[in-house]
C-alpha cells in the first residue's frame, strides 16, 4: 500500500528532470526541435514579407542612384527578399541594371508596389526568392537557436532575471549568425545572376579567395553587424519585457501565439526606428562597394559609416537617414511578429509533446 506522502515524493522525483530541463533548455525543448520551429517560421516569413523588402531597398537606393556609366559584364544586385545585399557579379549585367532602372521614380510605398507590378510583373516583387531562402533559412535557424541557448545558459528565468541577459544573448547570437552566413552571400549573388552547378559555385568561391584573399568572403560584415546587432539587442530587450507584462496582465502561465505576435511587433517597431539610419548606411556602402568593384577602383577605400551619415544628412537631412523607413517598418514589424510568433508556437508544440512523451 502506497501512502499519500510516498506518492507525492514519487511525483516530485519523476518531475524533477522535466523541471530541470525546462530551466536549462527553454522549458524542455531540444536544439533539434528549435531548428525545426525556427526553420518553419523563416520560410513562412520569407514568403510573406519579401515584397516589402524589395520595395524598401528600391526606395533607399533612390537616394544614391547608380551612375550612368555602362559597365560591361557586371550587374548590381540591390536586394531580393529578407537578406538585402549589393555587389557586382558576372553574366547578365544588362538584365539586372534594367531591373533596377525600371518603373522610374517611386513616390512612396504604394507607388512602388504599383509601378513594379505594372512595368515588371507582380512576380518581380518576389525576385530572388529561391536564393533568399538559401540564405534566410539557415541564418534564422542559427540566430534563433543560438539566442535561446545562450539566454538560458546565462540563467535566464521569467520575472526574476536581469533584462540585460536578452540583450547580451541577442547581440552575441547575431554576430555568430552573421559571421557564419556571410561567406554564403557570394553564392547567393551568383545564383541571382544565373543558375549554377555545384562545380561552378565552388569555382566562384575559389576565384574570390584568389583575387581578394579569404577575408573577401566576409566583405560587408562590418556594416551588417553595425546595423543588426543594435537591432537584435533592442528587439529582445523589449520583447522579453512586453511578453512578461502581457502574461502577467492576462494571468497566463505559458506564452501564447497572440502574446508573442504582439510583443514581437511592438519590439520590432522600436528597434527599427532607432536603427534605420544604419540600415540606410549599409545600403549606401554596399552600392559604393559595388561601384568600386565594377570600376576596379581598388585604390580608393570605402567611406566610413559616420562619414556616410554626414553626407546623407548634409544632402537630405533627417529625411535621408530615414529613407525607406515606412516600408522597412511595414516589413520588419510583420516579419518579426510572424517569425517570433511562429517560433514560439512551434516551441510550445514541442514542449507539450515532450511533456506527454516523458509522462
Amino acid at each position: 500500500m502506497i501512502r499519500k506522502g510516498d506518492e507525492s515524493t514519487k511525483n516530485v522525483t519523476t518531475a524533477g528532470p522535466v523541471l530541470q530541463s525546462r530551466q536549462k533548455t527553454d522549458l524542455g525543448i531540444t536544439p533539434g526541435q528549435q531548428i525545426v520551429a525556427s526553420g518553419t517560421g523563416a520560410m513562412i516569413t520569407t514568403l510573406l514579407v519579401t515584397p516589402l523588402d524589395v520595395v524598401k531597398i528600391r526606395l533607399q537606393a533612390q537616394v544614391k542612384p547608380i551612375g550612368s556609366v555602362s559597365i560591361s559584364g557586371h550587374c548590381f544586385l540591390y536586394c531580393n527578399g529578407l537578406m538585402d545585399h549589393v555587389c557586382t557579379c558576372i553574366n547578365g549585367g544588362s538584365v539586372s541594371k534594367q531591373w533596377y532602372n525600371r518603373g522610374g521614380h517611386f513616390n512612396g510605398v504604394l507607388d512602388a508596389f504599383l509601378k513594379i507590378s505594372r512595368t515588371e510583373g507582380i512576380l518581380k516583387l518576389w525576385s530572388g526568392l529561391s536564393p533568399t531562402l538559401v540564405m534566410a533559412v539557415p541564418a534564422t535557424v542559427l540566430y534563433y537557436t543560438a539566442y535561446d541557448q545562450l539566454k538560458y545558459s546565462m540563467g535566464y528565468k521569467y520575472e526574476t532575471s536581469s533584462s540585460l541577459i536578452p540583450v547580451a544573448a541577442g547581440g552575441i547570437a547575431r554576430v555568430f549568425a552573421v559571421s557564419v552566413i556571410n561567406p554564403l552571400e557570394l553564392v547567393r549573388t551568383k545564383m541571382q545572376s544565373r543558375p549554377l552547378t555545384f562545380k561552378e559555385i565552388v569555382g566562384c568561391i575559389r576565384t574570390a579567395v584568389q583575387d581578394g584573399g579569404i577575408l573577401s568572403l566576409w566583405r560587408g560584415w562590418g556594416p551588417t553587424v553595425l546595423r543588426d546587432v543594435p537591432f537584435s539587442c533592442l528587439l529582445w530587450f523589449n520583447f522579453e519585457i512586453l511578453r512578461a507584462r502581457l502574461m502577467r496582465l492576462y494571468h497566463l502561465e505559458e506564452t501564447t501565439f497572440p502574446v508573442s505576435f504582439v510583443s514581437g511587433a511592438v519590439a520590432a517597431g522600436i528597434a527599427a526606428f532607432f536603427t534605420n539610419p544604419f540600415d540606410v548606411v549599409k545600403t549606401h556602402r554596399q552600392i559604393e562597394l559595388g561601384e568600386m568593384d565594377a570600376l576596379k577602383d581598388v585604390k580608393r577605400n570605402p567611406a566610413s559609416t559616420f562619414l556616410i551619415i554626414r553626407r546623407i544628412y548634409a544632402r537630405s537631412g533627417m529625411n535621408g537617414l530615414y529613407a525607406g523607413f515606412i516600408p522597412r517598418l511595414g516589413r520588419v514589424v510583420p516579419a518579426c511578429a510572424i517569425m517570433i510568433g511562429s517560433y514560439e508556437f512551434g516551441k510550445s508544440f514541442f514542449q507539450r509533446y515532450n511533456e506527454q512523451h516523458q509522462r
